[in-house]
């Protein structure tokens, strides 16, 4: 208690089950929790835009006040030269947390908060849950004395929250390593049932989706705008001779998620008479390409060789144009595919 008030604790908030955790384990002691949901384009970004609609949901599924925070223009910055470095691919893990911990302790007073938190295990994740790792998360996010591991705490050394009697240590859990066990039990015993499956959640740690993010970023010369970086995770890739950048949907969910990215200066091409996948065209230098973008397209269509209609519009302008094109010579534009 704060005077005559209960404990306000923010809680690092990613959806999973080890978070849920965390907010009802500080919840039964009678500390009031917020869980601050952070989004990026890498992670939890289907969230934008329907803020509301999702802490409405885990509102009413777990019991959790939670708020969708979009840090996207510090993440990418930090994305640039992280200090900590990447993991096996492109996740930089400890730079990761250690801005969602500055960023939640920028939050403190606006929610007159005592303390921050989070569902991290010892040992569970390679890169940033090793003893040392935390430490680091700790002393470099500037949150020593401010953060607990609900989970983990009683293989930790005591908090200040916890040696001022803020929070019961006793009634804090020890759980170390990759197994699910206690959790699962824990989550019975909350009656906590539908949570999502474990899982990294962010594209980064991706091994294929990290790559062409590499790709990518040396193609552009530095990191793109945040809808180069969502364009990135749908479809088929190709760089063309002109240095243009042709995405090709895979399915009609892709193609949906493909056309909802078309940009002011981008050309979309589909094909006409039969089924096959949106094109978008970014960065055109030559028009030629367009052509080029054309064959690939009824590559992936159901044109099968012979000569087929692609109309290419212009977002820009809304103009269209008609090509007659055929897929046969695609295949020898397959090596302009970026793949890893």
């Amino acid at each position: 208690m704060q005077g005559n008030r209960p404990a306000l604790c923010l809680v690092l908030f990613s959806g999973g089950l080890d978070s849920i955790l965390a907010c009802r384990i500080l919840q039964e002691q009678g500390i009031r929790t917020t869980a601050l949901r952070f989004i990026t384009p890498f992670f939890g970004y289907d969230l934008k835009g329907r803020e509301a609609v999702a802490e409405a949901e885990i509102l009413e599924k777990y019991g959790i006040d939670m708020r969708v925070i979009d840090i996207s223009e510090p993440y990418l910055a930090m994305l640039k030269r992280p200090p900590h470095g990447f993991g096996r691919y492109l996740n930089p893990c400890i730079d990761c947390k250690i801005l969602m911990l500055r960023q939640a302790i920028t939050m403190m007073p606006a929610f007159g908060a005592d303390f921050l938190a989070t569902g991290e295990v010892l040992g569970q994740r390679p890169m940033s849950q090793r003893r040392d790792a935390m430490d680091i998360i700790e002393r470099d996010s500037g949150a020593r004395g401010l953060l607990l591991r609900p989970l983990s705490a009683l293989g930790l050394k005591p908090t200040r929250m916890e040696e001022s009697g803020m929070v019961d240590r006793s009634r804090l859990l020890g759980i170390t390593g990759r197994g699910r066990k206690e959790q699962i039990a824990l989550a019975s015993r909350y009656g906590i049932k539908d949570y999502p499956a474990p899982a990294g959640g962010c594209v980064l740690a991706d091994r294929i989706l990290s790559c062409r993010f590499r790709k990518l970023f040396k193609h552009f010369g530095d990191i793109p705008d945040i809808n180069s970086l969502l364009l990135a995770q749908a479809g088929r890739h190709f760089i063309l001779p002109d240095g243009s950048w042709l995405v090709l949907g895979r399915d009609e969910k892709e193609n949906q998620r493909i056309e909802g990215l078309v940009g002011k200066n981008d050309i979309m091409l589909r094909p006409s008479g039969i089924p096959g996948p949106l094109g978008l065209l970014r960065g055109l230098k030559d028009y030629q390409s367009v052509e080029t973008a054309s064959r690939l397209l009824l590559r992936y269509s159901r044109a099968r060789g012979r000569e087929a209609a692609v109309r290419a519009i212009c977002r820009d302008n809304g103009s269209s144009r008609i090509l007659k094109v055929s897929s046969a010579s695609a295949r020898l534009t397959e090596s302009l595919k970026l793949s890893c």
